[in-house]
């Protein structure tokens, strides 16, 4: 296999961004993703809709999420494929496809990455498990869009796991669809369903600890969307532990949509259309980088000197042990930023992490990990990308002004 300039393992928002942004910048460029298609979650997990990632400054609207993420958004719109803020996951995998063939991105598809070749702080290669066996891919540099800190974690970059002290991560959920529902008929006859379901809860007679039942329209009028279960005490990186949330999950969708059809109207002749592929995970690893991205930062609406990313999106966590989620919303026309600093791990100069799995705590990632924003680093990570191939400099060395006014010029929101 040929050599490139760069590498993006992982081909969700945050990898599709970074790879767009690095080959526009002129880059020879290769994702390896483990499934069939781009878009992670979105696709894979069946993460939908888009999260708020807008606010009102002045009187009027700000997309804070722009970018390459503007332009999926307008290609959505397009082909008709997006209703405010829920789309068609296929249409958007046809999309993402387009995208970065146009930018003759290369892609390896059903590849897993297991090893990293390092040499002095630097990745040379990585090992990815395929149905032919191993396969070596050897880069320059490196972006590691795993959402777990995967090439990190192989590469002897510190990580950390979920929360201070006991490390437990935010619950995984599977999320389900149901067809041929009466929408308005099951809508009319929530409060009686919240009614029955607390009660349950109460009384200890449902497996998921979950308080509510969190059910979204889509684009297709007689389906719902649920991302309501909750699997809790589990670790995302452990092997074991996933095979047990995916057992776990799947039984709590059959028990919450049995429910639903004996306590809610419009359910009569419906049926569980599907489930998606993985289970989503709302959190794992986390870098160790240059910067630590704090809650606090984030109450604080910090605006940092070499910030890449605007983010306002609420503090968003839900209880690691159990029922329960908190919410911090932030002010309209307010927002933080996230600094460059933040994707570069320590112990590698030519690597950057993208999206959920940044240097942050367990606060700052509740809110960052939506996929609007994910988009949003990995098109900063790209662009970053860019000057470092250019330039041949590490990923410390890039020059910050030059990387801000790629990004302003592409029309992303940096905040400053």
């Amino acid at each position: 296999m040929k050599k490139y300039d760069l590498a993006v393992i992982g081909g969700g928002f945050a990898g599709v961004s970074a790879a767009l942004a690095a080959a526009r910048a002129g880059a020879r460029v290769i994702i390896i993703e483990k499934s069939n298609c781009l878009g992670g979650a979105a696709v894979n997990c069946l993460v939908n809709p888009f999260m708020t990632y807008w606010t009102e400054i002045d009187g009027q609207r700000v997309d804070l999420a722009a970018g390459i993420f503007g332009e999926i958004i307008q290609k959505l719109k397009e082909r008709n494929a997006i209703d405010g803020k829920r789309f068609l996951e296929e249409e958007l995998k046809y999309i993402l496809n387009r995208m970065v063939t146009e930018e003759k991105v290369d892609l390896l598809y059903h590849a897993y990455i297991f090893k990293t070749l390092k040499n002095e702080g630097r990745i040379t290669a990585v090992s990815i498990a395929t149905r032919s066996g191993e396969m070596t891919v050897e880069a320059d540099y490196f972006i590691d869009a795993t959402g777990d800190a995967q090439v990190a974690y192989l590469a002897g970059c510190p990580t950390v796991l979920g929360r201070e002290p006991d490390h437990l991560c935010q619950p995984m959920t599977l999320c389900f669809r149901v067809g041929n529902v009466d929408v308005e008929k099951f809508y009319e006859s929530k409060p009686r369903l919240k009614e029955a379901h607390a009660k349950s809860l109460a009384a200890g007679e449902l497996q998921n600890p979950r308080e509510n039942i969190l059910v979204f329209r889509t684009p297709i009028s007689n389906v719902l969307h649920f991302n309501t279960t909750r699997v809790v005490r589990k670790d995302p990186t452990s092997p074991e532990d996933v095979t047990q949330a995916e057992l776990i999950a799947r039984e709590q969708v059959y028990e919450i949509y049995e429910f639903m059809k004996k306590h809610a109207d419009g359910m009569e002749n419906s049926f569980l259309m599907m489930t998606a592929a993985e289970i989503g995970v709302r959190e794992s690893r986390m870098i160790v980088g240059d910067y630590i991205l704090t809650e606090s930062d984030c109450k604080s609406c910090v605006k940092f000197d070499d910030a890449v990313v605007a983010c306002n999106y609420d503090i968003d966590i839900h209880n690691p042990e159990g029922s329960g989620t908190s919410h911090y919303y932030f002010a309209p026309g307010t927002y933080y930023t996230i600094p460059y600093r933040s994707l570069i791990p320590k112990n590698a100069d030519n690597l950057l992490v993208a999206g959920r799995c940044i240097s942050s705590d367990h606060g700052a990632q509740a809110s960052y990990r939506i996929m609007p924003v994910v988009c949003c680093i990995g098109e900063a990570a790209g662009s970053a990308m860019g000057l470092a191939i250019r330039n041949k400099t590490t990923v410390r060395e890039v020059n910050v002004k030059q990387l801000q006014d790629v990004l302003k010029q592409n029309n992303a929101f940096i905040g400053i």
